[in-house]
Parts: structure tokens; sequence; C-alpha cells
């Protein structure tokens, strides 16, 4: 199972997922960093699992 997202190869840090939605949808991944931290850090939303999910389920990034 994919989703059509696909992880970032420029602009990682440990696997590219956050960069890679913020890529698909045109917003500065810095930003989108932060938010991902800030709600991982919130009582009752499993961060660290959500991530490694997403980055088993979205697509691998070009090569090229």
């Amino acid at each position: 199972m994919h989703i059509p997202v696909k992880r970032s190869k420029d602009n990682q840090i440990l696997g590219g997922v956050i960069a890679g939605f913020c890529e698909n949808f045109d917003w500065n991944p810095a930003i989108g960093r932060v938010l991902y931290v800030i709600l991982a850090l919130t009582p009752g939303f499993p961060g660290i699992i959500v991530y490694l999910i997403l980055w088993m389920i979205m697509e691998k990034p070009d090569m090229n």
C-alpha cells in the first residue's frame, strides 16, 4: 500500500516524510516540521508511530 505522496530526497532529516508532504502541498518544510513536533507532543497523538507508518507507506523518492 502506497500513498501518492513521495518522500523528499533533497530536504530530509530522518526519512523525508514531513518534507515530502510539504513539497506536495507547496509548504515550507521548516514550518511543517515545527507543526508536526508540536502535534506529536500533544497527548493522544502517537507522533513517532504515525511517522513510521507514513515512512513505510509513502513512495520512495526518485533517485535521479
